[in-house]
């Protein structure tokens, strides 16, 4: 498994988004991975099976999914590795005008 995980649930519509694309990068923006989420709204292969310590960010490409005049056409979630083989879920929960995420397991 991926040490980095995601997926994405469309709150409004009450399904998974499927086909957001999803980057993975360093806190600094070098590319790590990137992927699409599958008809499950997930990406469970994204990124290495270790990371080095620090700050990432998964940028999902929310304008894609919710179309051209979306309020948000992209959303970028930024959180810590503090241990680079532990596992992280970062799962986003998108609407036309809201988003929310946590930390999955």
């Amino acid at each position: 498994m991926s040490l980095v995980t995601t997926h994405i649930l469309d709150t409004a519509a009450g399904r998974p988004a499927a086909g957001v694309g999803v980057r993975l990068e360093t806190g600094a923006g070098e590319p790590v991975a990137e992927g699409r989420t599958d008809a499950d709204g997930r990406i469970r292969d994204l990124g290495p099976e270790t990371l080095e310590p620090g700050v990432y960010r998964l940028t999902f490409d929310t304008g894609a999914y919710l179309g051209p005049d979306s309020f948000f056409p992209e959303v970028t979630l930024t959180f810590r590795v503090a241990d680079g083989t532990e596992h992280h879920h970062v799962p986003l929960l998108l609407s036309p005008f809201a988003y929310s995420t946590y930390r999955g397991s």
